[in-house]
């Protein structure tokens, strides 16, 4: 079982070597199924989060800027929105499992970890026999890396942000051809 996590510190590019690594694979041929979480910016200032399957670009509100006596679960200054959470998010790492060569996640952190649907998919994941690429969030990382301590772990800092894709691509390539 491959499972290789990105973590690092906020804005350092942990999305940006995700999505380069997804895009080669796809180049080669090969289905990435799962989850992205892009931010929801307007006038540069971050309202909250979207959520996106990437077999289907279904997307839906992963989390969004709480309004005044707004119920539901919170992290920090947003509140998570469980509907699309289960509706897209569950339902894509459900459809990776089935369908996709590799599973790529991004990202497991605080908002994503809220709702126990999602939870229990991310870990029905990590536990699957399908390569897992997931961006884990620096807070949870090495929590995580307990559970799944056969994971390859990888820090993206601001020396090997642009190099790091050409370091994970073979190794996930490596593993997919050895299952052929």
């Amino acid at each position: 079982m491959l499972k290789i996590f990105i973590t690092g510190r906020p804005g350092i590019g942990k999305t940006t070597v995700f999505m380069r690594v997804v895009t080669n694979l796809r180049s080669r041929g090969y289905v990435v199924g799962g989850i992205i979480c892009p931010e929801i910016r307007s006038g540069g200032r971050r309202l909250g989060f979207n959520i996106v399957d990437l077999l289907t670009n279904e997307k839906g509100v992963l989390a969004y800027v709480c309004q005044e006596g707004e119920a539901g679960p919170r992290v920090g200054k947003y509140c998570v929105n469980v509907s699309d959470v289960v509706a897209i998010g569950v339902n894509a790492i459900k459809r990776a499992l089935e369908r996709a060569d590799v599973v790529g996640i991004d990202e497991v952190g605080p908002m994503e970890l809220k709702v126990p649907q999602l939870k229990s998919s991310i870990y029905e994941a990590l536990r699957s026999s399908k390569p897992v690429l997931a961006v884990v969030h620096r807070r949870i990382i090495s929590e995580l890396a307990k559970v799944f301590s056969d994971a390859r772990v990888y820090e993206v800092d601001y020396n090997n942000r642009n190099t790091l894709p050409q370091v994970l691509l073979p190794i996930i390539l490596d593993f997919l051809a050895k299952r052929r």
